[in-house]
Protein backbone atom coordinates (compact mmCIF):
# COMPACT_ATOMS: atom_id res chain seq x y z
CA UNK A 1 0.00 0.00 0.00
CA UNK A 2 1.66 3.19 -1.14
CA UNK A 3 1.31 6.45 0.68
CA UNK A 4 -0.39 9.33 -1.02
CA UNK A 5 1.74 12.50 -1.10
CA UNK A 6 0.42 15.28 1.09
CA UNK A 7 -0.72 18.33 -0.84
CA UNK A 8 1.45 21.40 -0.43
CA UNK A 9 0.02 24.37 1.48
CA UNK A 10 -0.77 27.55 -0.38
CA UNK A 11 1.96 30.12 -0.87
CA UNK A 12 -0.21 32.70 0.90
CA UNK A 13 -0.26 30.59 4.05
CA UNK A 14 3.51 30.02 3.90
CA UNK A 15 4.59 33.67 3.60
CA UNK A 16 3.73 34.75 7.20
CA UNK A 17 5.32 31.58 8.60
CA UNK A 18 8.48 32.19 6.57
CA UNK A 19 8.72 35.80 7.66
CA UNK A 20 8.14 35.06 11.36
CA UNK A 21 10.51 32.09 11.49
CA UNK A 22 13.24 34.02 9.66
CA UNK A 23 13.00 36.96 12.08
CA UNK A 24 13.04 34.68 15.12
CA UNK A 25 16.00 32.68 13.83
CA UNK A 26 17.90 35.91 13.12
CA UNK A 27 17.22 37.08 16.68
CA UNK A 28 18.56 33.77 18.00
CA UNK A 29 21.61 33.95 15.71
CA UNK A 30 22.47 37.49 16.78
CA UNK A 31 21.84 36.50 20.40
CA UNK A 32 24.34 33.64 20.19
CA UNK A 33 26.92 35.94 18.60
CA UNK A 34 26.34 38.68 21.19
CA UNK A 35 26.45 36.26 24.13
CA UNK A 36 29.74 34.76 22.98
CA UNK A 37 31.24 38.17 22.19
CA UNK A 38 30.22 39.91 25.41
CA UNK A 39 31.01 37.09 27.82
CA UNK A 40 34.33 36.03 26.31
CA UNK A 41 35.40 39.58 25.46
CA UNK A 42 34.52 41.16 28.81
CA UNK A 43 33.76 38.72 31.63
CA UNK A 44 35.58 35.45 31.00
CA UNK A 45 38.71 34.57 32.91
CA UNK A 46 40.91 33.43 30.04
CA UNK A 47 43.94 32.65 32.25
CA UNK A 48 46.27 34.76 30.13
CA UNK A 49 45.07 33.54 26.74
CA UNK A 50 44.79 36.03 23.91
CA UNK A 51 41.14 37.20 23.90
CA UNK A 52 41.22 37.78 20.14
CA UNK A 53 42.25 34.18 19.51
CA UNK A 54 39.47 32.90 21.77
CA UNK A 55 36.88 35.17 20.12
CA UNK A 56 38.05 34.21 16.63
CA UNK A 57 37.82 30.51 17.49
CA UNK A 58 34.30 30.91 18.86
CA UNK A 59 32.87 33.42 16.38
CA UNK A 60 34.40 32.53 13.00
CA UNK A 61 32.38 29.32 12.53
CA UNK A 62 29.20 31.36 13.06
CA UNK A 63 30.31 34.36 11.01
CA UNK A 64 30.90 32.15 7.97
CA UNK A 65 27.12 31.86 7.71
CA UNK A 66 26.41 35.60 8.12
CA UNK A 67 25.97 36.46 4.39
CA UNK A 68 23.57 33.56 3.85
CA UNK A 69 21.62 34.45 6.99
CA UNK A 70 21.23 38.06 5.88
CA UNK A 71 20.07 36.97 2.42
CA UNK A 72 17.63 34.44 3.87
CA UNK A 73 19.20 31.33 2.38
CA UNK A 74 17.24 28.21 3.23
CA UNK A 75 20.28 25.94 2.91
CA UNK A 76 22.28 28.30 5.11
CA UNK A 77 19.69 27.92 7.85
CA UNK A 78 19.80 24.15 7.43
CA UNK A 79 23.59 23.96 7.72
CA UNK A 80 23.69 26.39 10.61
CA UNK A 81 21.28 24.13 12.49
CA UNK A 82 24.07 21.53 12.52
CA UNK A 83 26.70 24.02 13.67
CA UNK A 84 24.53 25.61 16.35
CA UNK A 85 24.29 22.23 18.10
CA UNK A 86 27.97 22.55 19.07
CA UNK A 87 27.22 25.88 20.76
CA UNK A 88 24.19 24.33 22.44
CA UNK A 89 26.40 21.63 23.93
CA UNK A 90 28.90 24.29 25.02
CA UNK A 91 26.06 26.22 26.66
CA UNK A 92 24.75 23.17 28.51
CA UNK A 93 28.22 22.39 29.83
CA UNK A 94 28.68 26.02 30.90
CA UNK A 95 25.25 26.08 32.57
CA UNK A 96 26.23 23.10 34.71
CA UNK A 97 29.19 24.98 36.22
CA UNK A 98 28.50 27.30 39.14
CA UNK A 99 30.49 30.30 37.88
CA UNK A 100 29.09 30.29 34.31
CA UNK A 101 25.43 29.40 34.84
CA UNK A 102 24.03 32.65 33.45
CA UNK A 103 26.31 32.56 30.42
CA UNK A 104 25.42 28.94 29.73
CA UNK A 105 21.72 29.59 30.22
CA UNK A 106 21.76 32.51 27.79
CA UNK A 107 23.70 30.49 25.23
CA UNK A 108 21.25 27.58 25.48
CA UNK A 109 18.28 29.97 25.24
CA UNK A 110 19.57 31.69 22.11
CA UNK A 111 20.57 28.38 20.49
CA UNK A 112 17.05 27.04 21.00
CA UNK A 113 15.62 30.39 19.86
CA UNK A 114 17.58 29.94 16.64
CA UNK A 115 17.15 26.20 16.11
CA UNK A 116 13.38 25.76 16.32
CA UNK A 117 12.37 28.64 13.99
CA UNK A 118 15.24 27.81 11.62
CA UNK A 119 13.94 24.27 11.22
CA UNK A 120 10.51 25.68 10.42
CA UNK A 121 12.07 28.15 7.99
CA UNK A 122 13.87 25.31 6.20
CA UNK A 123 10.72 23.22 5.91
CA UNK A 124 8.47 26.06 4.76
CA UNK A 125 11.17 27.53 2.54
CA UNK A 126 11.59 24.31 0.61
CA UNK A 127 7.81 23.96 0.35
CA UNK A 128 7.58 27.50 -1.04
CA UNK A 129 10.34 26.68 -3.52
CA UNK A 130 8.45 23.60 -4.70
CA UNK A 131 5.28 25.66 -5.14
CA UNK A 132 7.17 28.37 -7.06
CA UNK A 133 8.58 25.72 -9.40
CA UNK A 134 5.04 24.62 -10.23
CA UNK A 135 4.77 21.41 -8.22
CA UNK A 136 1.28 20.84 -6.90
Amino acid sequence: MSRQPKPLPSLDSLQPKLKFSRVMSLIGYVGVLATLLIYNGVYANLHGANPLAILATLLLPLLIFLPGMLMGGVRTHAWLCFVINLYFIHGVLAALQADTQIYGGLLVFFCVLFFIPAMGYVRWGFQAKRIAEGEV
